[in-house]
């Protein structure tokens, strides 16, 4: 179902969350549930694997995580602040210790000069912490390249919130 290099690393979240006793949930959008498929393909995940939160329109974002419609109006779905408010939101919603977010444009189009094709955000929130975001430009490489390089990076980021 995935290449091996990207189940390696699903594999070693989830080892790393069993040996921490750490929950964690993930909100997506631009990758559609990618990242909590990779998740439950691991067995044992649903040890610490709590719950995805798909959020793929505006509404959703602010329905199910309580992004904020004037974030949403002011920044745009694809910004770095609506990465954080994802992140913390799914938080909030999920008995999760760690929540990683993703929200950013696949192409082929809706991008912009601004906000081109393979632009991504990540928001990482850790239950008594702050929240981070990254930006990572991934570059106009395909839709389901820049969909699974996002999926390996989110993966990665739950890694390093463990460490």
């Amino acid at each position: 179902m995935f290449d091996d290099e990207t189940y390696i690393l699903a594999k070693n979240v989830i080892e790393t969350a069993l040996r921490n006793n750490t929950m964690l949930t993930i909100a997506e959008s631009c990758t559609g549930g990618l990242v909590a498929a990779l998740l439950t393909s691991v067995a044992g995940s649903s040890n610490v694997f709590d719950r995805g939160f798909v959020t793929y329109s505006n509404p959703a974002k602010h329905e199910m995580l309580g992004v904020s419609l004037d974030m949403l109006r002011d920044y745009g779905a694809v910004s770095s602040q609506v990465a954080n408010a994802m992140a913390i939101g799914a938080l909030k919603n999920s008995s999760a210790k760690i929540a990683v977010s993703i929200t950013g444009i696949a192409g082929p189009g809706g991008g912009s000069d601004e906000k081109p094709v393979g632009l991504v955000y990540f928001g990482l929130a850790k239950t008594g912490h702050i929240g981070r975001n990254f930006e990572y430009k991934f570059g106009d490489i395909g839709r389901d390249n820049v969909r699974q390089e996002a999926a390996k990076t989110a993966l990665s980021l739950f890694l390093r919130a463990m460490q």
